[in-house]
């Protein structure tokens, strides 16, 4: 469902309809999700969810090389990895795509990354659902959310209510604060207005 550009060497893009986006590059190291930030947000838009969101989590996402070979060899040392820009478990893509009657597969998301990100920016809108108005007030909603994309939804419904994260949320949760400064600077230099970067 590709094909090869005529611009650059090593650099695809998806064919089929609103998303014209390019494929991480043949250069693992080189992965950026401002690559992304034009499809997100308009999935974020179609989702009903946060660009910010979206885009923080993708960039805490982004310890891994994102790179469909690479993910294929790393599925094979290990079949229960995660897949796609977003990192998704397949447990969480099928909870996704039953409730949105999605298309696709989850092996689609590590060579889709638009749909990657279509399904991230569901999952998060689901969460958002989910998680109570009345939260404790340690965590912002946006922090809340993020932990439950990273920790899943029951452990986001403890935190709500106040239970203390563990050393990993709290080290997922650093990391969220970290690049959401840089995601909002991406989001301003696409021109996504102020109030379509929130949700």
């Amino acid at each position: 469902m590709t094909e090869q550009s005529a611009g650059t060497p090593g650099e695809t893009r998806q064919q089929g309809g609103r998303d014209d986006v390019r494929t991480p590059p043949l250069r693992p190291g080189a992965y950026d999700p401002a690559d992304y930030a034009e499809t997100l947000v308009r999935g974020a838009k179609e989702a009903g969810t946060s660009p910010l969101l979206v885009l923080t989590v993708l960039h805490v996402e982004a310890y891994k090389p994102h790179h469909p070979l690479l993910e294929r060899l790393w599925q094979w040392y290990k079949p229960g990895a995660s897949f796609g820009v977003a990192n998704m478990h397949r447990a969480t893509f099928e909870r996704v795509r039953r409730s949105h009657s999605l298309p696709g597969r989850w092996q689609d998301l590590r060579d889709d990354p638009a749909f990657a990100i279509r399904v991230a920016a569901l999952h998060l809108a689901d969460l958002d659902r989910i998680l109570p108005r009345r939260h404790a007030r340690r965590l912002t909603r946006e922090e809340l959310l993020a932990l439950g994309y990273n920790a899943g939804e029951r452990n986001m419904r403890a935190f709500a209510r106040g239970v203390p994260p563990g050393p990993m949320a709290r080290s997922y949760l650093r990391r969220f604060r970290a690049h959401r400064g840089r995601a909002a600077e991406v989001l301003a230099d696409c021109g996504t207005p102020r109030d379509a970067v929130t949700g």
